[in-house]
């Protein structure tokens, strides 16, 4: 009886020892997410109110204009976009491709494991060195000279591992029985990837697509060495011929450069904005094609 009693003594103080264990670890995982959000937040929240009321149509709408004594940051906007559209068209069918010839259709896994630790590499290597290579190599020895496409060429480089990766998880996840259904009923290996892997898997390439995109739209580092610092408003052809600086390159060069921090901060209030609508639109095209998937 005694033994009996001792044991569901010991069975309520170790019950009591796992609920504190359980509540404190509750308390700190809580005061982790605060601590997070509060910082997310106290950024967010500083450089909006400090940016915002900088803004204005004439800053959005027009070119700097050292006579006239006025700010512009239209050139940064298209600038930027060129880049965007220039990156992309170039690192979309790379990414795609080489994801969907590795999970598709490579045999030999050491190879694989070689090209996905050299993605994995490449990803963890510090922008500033990606700019001095594609000075180097782009700028230099392609004579590209500084401009648009030298920086877009660049920003492929650094931004094919991200394609990679999301379009390789996204593959995997088609179930086996799609490709073997499909096969049963007569289809070639690219007929199946077409019509039925792709499809299936199109929500995860989209996404890491607009994230992908959010990586080149706060880009500086790598911008610095190969687009330049111009703030000339051009065509799309002419612009990729040209120097040009994005958005965050202005940043860089009100505030550093120029000592002017209230246009400094109204371009980062535009960069959160614009950061906050990329991860807006990988979320509600994610959950659009998930949506889809279910019915």
């Amino acid at each position: 009886m005694r033994s009996i009693e001792r044991t569901d003594a010991l069975h309520a103080q170790l019950s009591a020892g796992r609920r504190a264990y359980a509540f404190a670890m509750k308390a700190a995982m809580g005061a982790s997410t605060a601590a997070v959000a509060a910082l997310v937040l106290g950024i967010v929240g500083y450089v909006l109110a400090k940016g915002l009321p900088g803004l204005s149509w004439e800053m959005l709408s027009t070119s700097p204009s050292y006579l006239n004594d006025s700010v512009g940051i239209l050139p940064n906007i298209l600038n930027t976009l060129y880049i965007i559209l220039a990156t992309l068209a170039i690192v979309l069918p790379l990414g795609v491709g080489a994801a969907v010839y590795l999970t598709e259709y490579a045999t030999n896994r050491k190879m694989v494991a070689m090209v996905e630790f050299a993605a994995e590499t490449l990803s963890g290597i510090p922008s500033i060195i990606y700019g001095l290579v594609g000075m180097l190599f782009f700028c230099q020895f392609l004579d590209l000279q500084t401009s648009l496409l030298a920086g877009a060429l660049t920003l492929v480089i650094m931004s094919l591992p991200t394609i990679m990766r999301t379009t390789q998880e996204s593959l995997k996840t088609v179930p086996r029985s799609y490709r073997e259904g499909a096969f049963g009923l007569g289809a070639g290996k690219w007929r199946v990837i077409r019509t039925v892997v792709l499809p299936n898997c199109v929500d995860g390439i989209v996404t890491g697509c607009i994230l992908a995109v959010g990586r080149i739209v706060g880009e500086s580092a790598a911008l610095l060495f190969t687009a330049g610092f111009a703030h000339v408003a051009n065509s799309f052809i002419e612009g990729l011929g040209s120097a040009g600086a994005t958005l965050t390159v202005a940043l860089y060069v009100y505030a550093k450069e120029q000592g002017e921090f209230e246009v400094a901060f109204a371009i980062a209030a535009i960069l959160i904005l614009l950061t906050f609508a990329i991860n807006l639109c990988a979320t509600l095209v994610g959950r659009y094609f998930e949506r889809k998937k279910s019915l």
